[in-house]
């Protein structure tokens, strides 16, 4: 009877360490797989951010366009300095062209000029434009014909924005010495149109001849 007892205690203890230590090996299992996914996790944490932020720089580095304006002369940027003083928030055009629109666009090809400033509007429906090219020796009547064909279309294709008719018949072309301005300017002239095709021509006239009689005081 006691040998029995004392088998049954045995077995007791046996089985209380057999289960401590199948206890034991689970939770080491769990927390070598709990440390193992950890890492694996980060990392794949760490390559979707790499991934974004590269995708980030690509997108920032595409949708980025070189600004002309940077690379305008002192002179160049002094003039349009001082034409945004003078008309202020009626200034609009915000779009500076490098030499390759200004080609493609007014035909102005970088062998008739020396220096040059051209701004037009990102938004197509808007006409506003400065462009003061100075040019070459002997290329002054060739800027101005050039100018003069675009001014030409852009009166022929006004009818497509009637709110544009005004401005575009109020654009002057004028010489200074080598200087050869364009500008056709205006700003909002939703109020002019009230009172009549007349009082657009006119508001749009008097902000060209600002524009102009500043740059004169530069030039000159």
């Amino acid at each position: 009877m006691e040998m029995i007892m004392k088998k049954a205690v045995v077995g007791f203890f046996l089985g209380a360490l057999m289960f401590g230590l199948a206890a034991c090996g689970t939770g080491d299992d769990e927390s070598k797989n709990s440390t193992s996914t950890e890492p694996s996790s980060g990392v794949q944490s760490s390559d979707n951010q790499s991934s974004g932020a590269v995708g980030d720089e690509n997108n920032s580095s595409s949708n980025e366009t070189p600004d002309a304006a940077e690379g305008w002369s002192e002179e160049m940027t002094g003039i349009k300095t001082a034409v945004v003083e003078a008309l202020g928030e009626n200034y609009w055009p915000n779009m500076a062209l490098d030499a390759q629109m200004l080609e493609g666009f007014f035909q102005i090809k970088p062998e008739m000029y020396d220096d040059y400033m051209a701004e037009m509007p990102m938004i197509s429906n808007n006409v506003d434009t400065l462009i003061v090219v100075k040019a070459k020796e002997g290329q002054v009547d060739a800027v101005e014909a050039a100018l003069n064909a675009y001014r030409d279309v852009q009166i022929n294709e006004a009818h497509q924005y009637p709110m544009n008719v005004g401005k575009v018949q109020a654009s002057v072309i004028e010489k200074i010495g080598n200087y050869v301005i364009f500008a056709q300017l205006g700003a909002d002239t939703m109020e002019a149109m009230d009172k009549g095709d007349e009082a657009v021509v006119k508001q749009c006239q008097e902000a060209n001849e600002l524009a102009i009689s500043t740059i004169r005081q530069k030039v000159e």
